[in-house]
């Protein structure tokens, strides 16, 4: 009876092991690449003590480097600028709370907290 179980548990074994050889090599994850298409965005003077003005350029260096990195797609960059353009030509005409309104929804919009 041992050696029908000892036999049995050898087979199972072998059995086991079969389901872990590979015929291809493993290859592992890979980075994504790096977006190559991306220019810094074209906007209107913005006043240099106004509030707006601060957080539009530190959510820009934020997402260019995202986005350079690859830790941003660039589909979803393309959206981002096209809000910041709004929120950068209210700003640059002065309008402080619209453009904290912009870039908030537009942080809100993308969960893009910074």
């Amino acid at each position: 009876m041992r050696r029908i179980f000892l036999f049995s548990a050898i087979v199972g074994a072998a059995a086991a092991l079969c389901g872990c050889y590979q015929s291809q090599p493993y290859v592992g994850p890979t980075a994504a690449a790096p977006s190559t298409g991306t220019a810094t965005p074209v906007w209107p003077n913005l006043p240099p003590a106004a509030a707006c003005t601060d957080k539009l350029n530190s959510y820009q260096k934020v997402l260019t480097s995202d986005v350079t990195t690859g830790n941003l797609n660039q589909k979803v960059y393309n959206e981002i600028e096209a809000d910041l353009s709004r929120a950068a030509s209210a700003c640059a005409a002065g309008k402080d709370g619209e453009a904290l309104g912009i870039i908030h929804a537009t942080k809100e919009k993308h969960g893009y907290h910074v």
